[in-house]
Order: C-alpha cells, then sequence, then structure tokens
C-alpha cells in the first residue's frame, strides 16, 4: 500500500486525467518512468467519483496488469467518461466532485463447499468479494458494506451484479476476496 505523499501523487494524477480529458477530449498519456518506483509496480485499483454523494462513476481493474500510475489515470478517465451507467462528465460538475481511489491487494480465492461455508468466511466491512460462474462475473468493493451490511444481502446482490438470481447456488461458483486501501479527496472548480 502506499503512504499519504503518493497518495496525494495518485489523486493529483486521478484529477489531472480527468480535467486533461475534459480539455482535449482524449486520455491523458501517462509515462511511468516520470514517477518513482513504487508507482511503476503493477497493481489493480477502482476509481469512484461521487456528486452529491451519489455514484457519478466507477471504474477499476481487478488484477495488476499495468503500472499503478497508468491504472489510476486510465481508471479515473473511464470513471469520469465511460461507465455506462452515466453520460459522460461535464466540466460543471467537477467543482465539488468526490474522488476515492481504492488500491486492491491480489485477491485470493475461498474454499468452501456451501454457501453457509463461504457466508461464515466473508468478514463484513473488510472484503471486497468476486464473485464467478462460467462467463458470469461481479465484484462489490468493501465499501459497498456500508449499504449491504449483513452477509447474506451482500451476497445476493452481488449475484445479481453477476446476472445469477439472489438465491442461486452450484458448485461452480467461485469466489475471492481483497482488501483496499481507500483514499479520497473533493475537487474544486
Amino acid at each position: 500500500m502506499v503512504n499519504e505523499r503518493k497518495q496525494q501523487i495518485l489523486l493529483a494524477l486521478a484529477e489531472e486525467a480527468i480535467r486533461y480529458a475534459l480539455q482535449h477530449g482524449r486520455a491523458l498519456q501517462v509515462n511511468p518512468a516520470d514517477y518513482e518506483e513504487t508507482l511503476r509496480q503493477p497493481a489493480a485499483c477502482f476509481v469512484t467519483l461521487k456528486k452529491g454523494g451519489e455514484l457519478r462513476g466507477c471504474i477499476g481493474s481487478l488484477e495488476a496488469h499495468r503500472s499503478m500510475v497508468e491504472d489510476v489515470a486510465h481508471n479515473a478517465d473511464a470513471a469520469a467518461f465511460s461507465d455506462p451507467r452515466f453520460p459522460p462528465l461535464r466540466e460543471e460538475e467537477l467543482a465539488g466532485l468526490e474522488l476515492d481511489i481504492s488500491l486492491l491487494t491480489p485477491a485470493r480465492e475461498l474454499q468452501f463447499s456451501s454457501e453457509r461455508e463461504l457466508l461464515a468466511q466473508l468478514r463484513p466491512g473488510i472484503d471486497g468479494l468476486i464473485l464467478e460462474e462460467g462467463y458470469r462475473r461481479g465484484t462489490f468493493l468493501p465499501s459497498v458494506w456500508e449499504q449491504l451490511p449483513r452477509p447474506e444481502q451482500f451476497l445476493q446482490h452481488l449475484k445479481l451484479k453477476a446476472g445469477l438470481p439472489p438465491n442461486h447456488w452450484s458448485a461452480n461458483i467461485r469466489v475471492s476476496r481483497y482488501t483496499t486501501q481507500i483514499f479520497g479527496t473533493r475537487l474544486s472548480s
């Protein structure tokens, strides 16, 4: 995970990526060589945008496949302009926009033989989960526990997000868990 100084660098980069795309109509190109070694390491993150406390965009990576700085810049741009649930961000929405970065630890697959066994392993408020069955997949960041505090409820809604019925169960369901380091800022105009 990263210290406070590096958090500020990543938050500034995420904001720069959004402002650059608004001004130039294209994504900011990040050169990892411009950053210190820690920030050049492969990392997976989610960038979440909120306006007035309401979700305004959230896009991320579940596996580390590019440098931390590239992942942050790409996901900030995508959260602002490519989240299919929302129209592209407009410049007048910048003032007061809340921007959070969630850095993910590598996901570890859980071992269980029943839904009850799975539920007993969940750590509310700590675990982010990835649920997979066949080609269906969904994830919830640990912050979703704030809206869905009971493990049964959390799992049912995660199944829905993955395109499965809430009471679905099969021996083919795979679940992995990860944790996050979350930090954020509020943008000015």
